[in-house]
């Protein structure tokens, strides 16, 4: 099974809180926009295209041994287009608020995570286990 290094994680985590802490305090949509397209590269790409990951990743520690699972971590990305998107139609159509809710949503799991309990990671949990029954 392959593996994520958390430290990339976390780069890519702190990468939408910051980004999202912004587009509120400066009400600039288009960061939505820009987190995004950021998200959907690194879910295409594998993580390798991810922004946060590529700056942050001469700042790393290279020798970090806790990791999480590929296929967890393309799980929770995938849930962040996906609240990313539903942001996005919101506000394409003119629902402003509604866009900063789902897009609000997104700041609390990845704010979340960043505290230590990964809200994707129980989500994926109990996916697993209604596939099993």
């Amino acid at each position: 099974m392959k593996e994520v290094p958390m430290a990339y994680v976390k780069a890519n985590q702190t990468g939408i809180v910051v980004f999202v802490l912004l587009a509120f305090a400066l009400q600039w949509s288009w960061l939505v926009v820009l987190l995004w397209l950021i998200q959907v590269l690194g879910l295409i790409g594998g993580g390798k295209w991810n922004l946060f990951v590529a700056v942050a990743k001469p700042f790393l520690p290279r020798n970090g041994k806790e990791t999480q699972a590929e296929e967890l971590t393309k799980f929770n990305n995938a849930l962040a287009v996906l609240f990313l998107s539903l942001s996005l139609i919101a506000f394409a159509i003119g629902w402003t608020i509604v866009g900063y809710i789902f897009t609000g949503f997104l700041l609390l799991a990845a704010g979340a995570a960043l505290l230590g309990y990964c809200i994707g990671c129980t989500i994926y949990y109990q996916y697993k286990q209604f596939r099993l029954r």
